[in-house]
């Protein structure tokens, strides 16, 4: 067994360090800014470093090749020690938070959820608000270096319906893999500072424009007010817009497109769909706000398409409490909920291309019926779509919704009232942030719930984010026999 655990363990230690770096970042920062958090950051580093340089001496080996047992346990330790690492600052912080809402709002950082137990907000000290601001950035790196070097590896995740790449993981891959972190990274600065400029254009100051950009490109949300948004211009909005949206994009599409731009590169199906959706939901929901008189026309069109597209892509930033708009607001946000953006990218949700993939199945099932002798062959984006991913996404969608009831049923005994209990599920498992009621609606926060919600609702977001197969996977017998 230590034979298996060591590689994972090793790379973990890797992982811990970087994160020992980050907190020593901050401290610096805090020090600059005379930051009385700065002594809490140091604390941290310290503990942090600690562990990660125990773990990599102690398991460093010549050399190691990962199998795919291992790599789901790397996958899924690693994100659950960055989560605990990270709420050390938050633990230790003159906040004095419990251990409960440090790890929740941890998390919730990592997973790029957004959901938060803190109010107040504008008050904490800079040092905790950039720190959850990089929470939610390396969270959103980590997610789509995730989905697209190592889930389809493990035949888990929607890369796999766009990679044709064997399931091993042996040396000849690792140039390759190598060669797509250095793009993503390159692609992912690229696109944050870009955001940090045009929202530092728009009117945002420069700490606000820093935060809200990494809250944005990581489909994040963490704002660094309780209003969130709502306190900016209708320009920072649309600014928002455009960058929520092209982070739920496939960062390998993003990476073809900057390196030969052409809109041929973009005639893709998920992302046609993607747009599509977004471009009627926002028609729709103007349509409606107009005939309410809620808002003028070009400001009905802002608000409805910025909180669509927030919910949408998963980002959970918010301008205005949607909830007050009327029941068929309301109805509509907790329908889109379950979207999310494309797969490879650092959106959460069920993923767009599930959708139509289970339309096509559907659309396969009905011919079947009327002509049972016929052959027919699904194609997304004019290629064949094997049956074992067709019925992957189904599972998936099978699973997503029984892990929705069992936890909505769990919180309910919690003493939760219904619809706190089931967007509350809802909105960890698709790492979207801000639930739907006065709890936890877009004007409330998570500080309320029973302990026992916090941690539930914790494992419920890093269940999400690690499309729920890599996680309960661990838990069964038949993966530790080997």
């Amino acid at each position: 067994m230590l034979r298996f655990l060591r590689p994972v363990l090793f790379v973990c230690g890797i992982l811990i360090l970087i994160m020992a770096g980050l907190m020593l970042s901050v401290a610096v920062f805090a020090w600059w800014r005379q930051d009385p958090e700065m002594q809490v950051f140091l604390t941290s580093f310290a503990i942090t470093l600690g562990c990660g340089l125990a773990l990599v001496l102690s398991c460093r080996d010549k050399a190691f090749h990962l199998v795919s047992r291992q790599l789901y346990l790397l996958t899924s330790l690693s994100w659950v020690l960055m989560s605990l690492f990270g709420a050390l600052p938050l633990f230790f912080s003159h906040f004095q938070l419990s251990a409960e809402d440090a790890v929740f709002e941890a998390v919730s950082g990592i997973t790029t959820t957004g959901s938060t137990i803190l109010s107040g907000i504008e008050h904490l000290a800079p040092s905790l608000l950039l720190w959850r601001s990089l929470l939610q950035w390396i969270g959103g790196l980590g997610v789509i270096g995730m989905a697209v070097s190592i889930l389809p590896f493990l035949r888990v995740g929607g890369m796999r319906l766009f990679h044709t790449e064997s399931s091993d993981w042996s040396d000849k891959s690792i140039p390759r893999v190598q060669s797509l972190a250095r793009l993503l990274v390159v692609t992912y600065l690229s696109l944050t500072v870009s955001c940090v400029l045009c929202y530092w254009v728009a009117g945002m100051n420069l700490f606000d424009a820093i935060n809200h950009s990494m809250a944005t490109v990581s489909t994040g949300g963490f704002a660094t007010d309780d209003r969130s948004m709502g306190r900016f211009s209708l320009g920072v909005l649309w600014v928002s817009i455009l960058f929520m949206t092209l982070s739920a994009l496939p960062f390998t599409l993003l990476i073809a497109f900057f390196r030969r731009p052409s809109l041929q590169v973009l005639n893709n199906q998920q992302v046609i769909g993607f747009l599509c959706i977004i471009g009627a939901v926002s028609l729709l929901l103007t349509a409606d706000l107009i005939d309410l008189h809620v808002f003028a026309p070009f400001e009905a069109f802002t608000q409805a398409t910025f909180n669509l597209v927030s919910v949408i892509t998963t980002t959970g930033f918010a301008s205005a409490d949607y909830t007050q708009w009327g029941t068929f607001s309301i109805a509509l946000f907790f329908v889109v909920m379950f979207i999310g953006g494309c797969s490879g990218s650092t959106s959460g949700g069920m993923k767009v291309f599930r959708f139509q993939l289970s339309y096509l199945f559907l659309r396969s099932q009905i011919n079947k019926l009327i002509h049972p002798s016929g052959v027919f062959v699904t194609q997304y984006n004019g290629k064949p779509v094997q049956d074992d991913i067709i019925l992957s996404a189904v599972a998936f969608s099978f699973l997503f919704f029984m892990t929705l009831a069992v936890v909505t049923l769990l919180l309910a005994l919690m003493g939760l009232e219904l619809m706190t209990s089931l967007t509350a599920a809802a909105t960890a498992l698709t790492n979207v942030g801000p639930g739907l009621g006065d709890i936890i609606g877009p004007a409330g926060n998570f500080a309320t719930l029973p302990v026992a919600a916090k941690w539930l609702l914790s494992f419920a977001m890093l269940m999400g984010r690690l499309e729920l197969l890599t996680l309960m996977v661990l838990f069964t017998p038949v993966f530790w026999r080997g």
